[in-house]
């Protein structure tokens, strides 16, 4: 059974003593269903970034469970480190993959917060995704002054307070909590101990300096070499490549080359493979050349999955069935919202909107691989509970066995549809803003993925019910009515937004000429 997936990347500010890294890594591993995928310390920065993934519960907990062994370990009063920091646990920011969208990365992010605050009385601070004020979106403002200057301010300074937790700093400092798309550490070293070249080249080249959109980054020195840290927040607006070239040229103009490079934590393969298509001029490259690639499409071969799904929904048998059908709706709903959004990106008249529609673009994609894979859990559920069905009932014993495993099997078999029901709804509203503010002639599209998305969304929702009528829990029972109810009372809204973007953009439409 297919899990939804979020990753966590928190960074801790210790990268020397191997024994208290080990003991943070090990409180990650410990809860279930929770991997550890990278283990990265740097004993100049003096800071460790753990890399793990899994079910959103289990990965707040495992994260929680870091933070409070990092809070027991590390003494910030004596921490030193050349990266800057303003807590043990210093920030612990949450990714979607499968099947999560940004607004619940966040939504997990807050909850998480609010936990570390009460329970460790640490002060936590929510930003990105999370943030709840837009001076703390941006992880450098939480962070200017470091330890030292927020302990000094914390209680003093209004705009300090934090989101979560006391107006004070223990030894454990203070913890920033959020949500965020994937981005690449990347370091580059210099041939040079100047630190101030490094720091000119990084505010050459970062955002907020007016250098590459989606970069940040600082000089600094780490192992007696100047460095160029940087967090690469969209590799696919701003490459790698880019980037390194720039610094190569300005490091000329200081007298000085790039030493070597190094990743903190895990990359993209699409990014690789766009360096590689750059550096080595592969202008007609084609990531299918890739031997591993051509080779695992090679022994999937055979009709396409769209194919054989419809071929399967049309045969005579119970499964696939509606809630399949409902799921792959969803899917197609996504997959319209996201090109309405892409169709948006890159054009001048919607520059205003470019950051948003990427986030769109973002959740589409994540919905969309979540409502695929619902398509094939919802016929396993179903298939689970003919299976329960089919156990014998004869002998009290039996019914003892056979009534839990169905009653599981109903729940499962509810659980599935109200989750595609739920990705419908937030598909639909994503629908109606591309409609409203997306590119004027594809709004029609966005229209049409809402009417998919609403379509999925019915007939997820009678799914549920007719699941509901087994289930003896009645608790279980209200609390799916009760998320239809809302579910749908959300759609309402969203087509109500969709239908006044409709008639206010079909008269721009007609007026600039557009289809």
């Amino acid at each position: 059974m297919r899990q939804r997936l979020v990753e966590c990347i928190p960074n801790f500010s210790e990268g020397r003593r191997t024994e208290v890294i080990q003991a943070i890594a090990d409180a990650i591993r410990e809860v279930p269903n929770v991997h550890v995928l990278d283990i990265h310390s740097d004993a100049d920065h003096n800071r460790s970034v753990i890399t793990f993934a899994g079910p959103p519960e289990p990965a707040a907990e495992a994260a929680f469970a870091a933070i409070r062994q990092a809070a027991a370990r590390i003494d910030m009063d004596g921490h030193r480190g050349e990266h800057p920091r303003i807590g043990a646990a210093d920030v612990v920011p949450f990714v979607p993959l499968e099947g999560m969208t940004m607004r619940e990365c966040a939504e997990l992010a807050r909850g998480l917060g609010k936990r570390v605050g009460e329970e460790l009385g640490i002060p936590v601070y929510l930003y990105e995704a999370a943030a709840t004020r837009p001076e703390h979106t941006n992880l450098e403002n939480l962070r200017r002054g470091e330890y030292e200057g927020l302990k000094e301010s914390l209680g003093k300074d209004p705009d300090r307070a934090p989101d979560f937790g006391p107006l004070r700093l223990g030894k454990a400092g203070a913890t920033v909590i959020g949500a965020r798309a994937p981005l690449i550490a990347y370091n580059v070293y210099l041939t040079t101990d100047q630190v101030e070249i490094a720091k000119k080249i990084a505010q050459a080249i970062r955002q907020s300096s007016g250098g590459f959109r989606f970069v940040k980054a600082l000089g600094l020195l780490v192992g007696g070499r100047a460095q160029v840290s940087m967090n690469l927040t969209d590799h696919t607006q701003t490459p790698v490549q880019r980037v390194q070239e720039v610094i190569r040229r300005e490091a000329e103009r200081y007298g000085v080359a790039i030493h070597h490079a190094e990743l903190v934590g895990l990359i993209p393969q699409a990014a690789l493979v766009d360096a590689a298509r750059w550096y080595l001029q592969l202008d007609p490259f084609e990531p299918d050349q890739i031997l591993e690639t051509r080779l695992y499409a090679a022994m999937a071969e055979g009709p396409s999955a769209s194919t054989i799904f419809l071929e399967q929904l049309a045969a005579g048998s119970p499964t696939p069935g509606g809630g399949s059908a409902a799921a792959y709706a969803g899917a197609m709903a996504a997959s319209l919202v996201g090109m309405v959004a892409r169709l948006t990106l890159g054009k001048a008249r919607y520059a205003k909107v470019r950051e948003r529609m990427e986030s769109i673009a973002s959740e589409a994609d994540f919905a969309r691989t979540a409502l695929l894979r619902d398509v094939s859990r919802d016929s396993l559920a179903f298939e689970a509970v003919m299976t329960a069905r089919r156990l014998p009932k004869g002998t009290p014993q039996d019914q003892s066995t056979r009534e839990p495993a169905l009653l599981e099997a109903t729940i499962q078999a509810g659980s599935v549809p109200l989750e595609v029901a739920r990705l419908a709804a937030v598909v639909l509203e994503l629908a109606a803003e591309v409609a409203e503010v997306g590119n004027l002639s594809a709004t029609t599209d966005a229209a049409s993925g809402a009417a998919l998305a609403r379509a999925a969304l019915t007939a997820a929702s009678l799914n549920v019910r007719v699941n509901s009528r087994d289930v003896k829990d009645e608790a279980a029972v209200s609390s799916w009515k009760e998320t239809l109810s809302n579910l749908e009372s959300r759609a309402d809204s969203a087509e109500t937004r969709l239908r006044r973007a409709l008639l206010q953009r079909a008269k721009l439409a007609y007026d600039h000429g557009e289809s």
